[in-house]
């Protein structure tokens, strides 16, 4: 019997497993390249493109920002998926050096992708945010998510979260909590407020069995604040 392929697992991805993903779909090639890069996680694979496929079923277009990016695998994803996107910028006080050689195995299965990525080690305070930008952040830590959101809507920007590492000290649960989880309440605050902010929300779910912090929020401003 063939094992089933744990996608949970934080097992480095290598060279010697491509042949795990033999087809030649797009997420096939994406898991071949992220594997002879061996910098990933499976389950960072996974989480991102779940994540990145509900985020381009709401919002094409728009240079693309991810904050607190890590190795940046999201915003090459995010280009992939929709080339109308023609530049993205991967942002983070911290990116690893072995995040280049994501990049450059990306760039090589996928050409096109040469010089539109743009990596900044630089705080997302710091960043620039323009309105037509979609802002992304997978699994920013506790308040971080909370400052993505902030920065996004400071540009009236589309902006798409999925929160992970929620801090209760830090973050709101607007006194919900005595009705619902702790970590839901807090997500809930954050839905509230955006919506609060003249944003159109949407919120949806990567599958658990990759993530059980797997809550996505998405917002487009759509009305000035009443």
């Amino acid at each position: 019997m063939v094992p089933v392929m744990k996608k949970s697992s934080k097992n480095r991805l290598t060279p010697g497993q491509q042949s795990l993903f033999p087809g030649e779909s797009l997420f096939d090639r994406i898991a071949r390249a992220v594997c002879r890069a061996g910098t990933l996680p499976r389950k960072e694979l996974y989480e991102t493109w779940e994540m990145a496929r509900r985020v381009r079923r709401q919002f094409r277009g728009g240079r693309i920002l991810d904050l607190a990016c890590g190795h940046g695998l999201l915003a090459h994803v995010m280009l992939l998926l929709d080339r109308s996107s023609e530049t993205a910028l991967a942002v983070d006080p911290h990116i690893p050096p072995s995040a280049e050689k994501l990049s450059k195995s990306l760039t090589e299965t996928w050409p096109g992708l040469e010089n539109r990525i743009t990596y900044l080690r630089m705080s997302i305070q710091e960043v620039e945010i323009l309105p037509g930008d979609l802002v992304v952040s997978a699994h920013a830590c506790g308040p971080l998510t909370d400052l993505v959101l902030s920065r996004a809507v400071e540009s009236r920007a589309r902006v798409a979260v999925m929160p992970c590492c929620h801090d209760l000290n830090l973050s709101s649960t607007g006194a919900l909590d005595g009705w619902m989880e702790k970590t839901l309440a807090v997500d809930v605050v954050r839905a509230v407020r955006l919506r609060s902010r003249g944003y159109r929300i949407m919120t949806k779910k990567i599958p658990e069995t990759i993530t059980p912090k797997n809550r996505l929020l998405m917002g487009e401003y759509e009305a000035d604040e009443e």
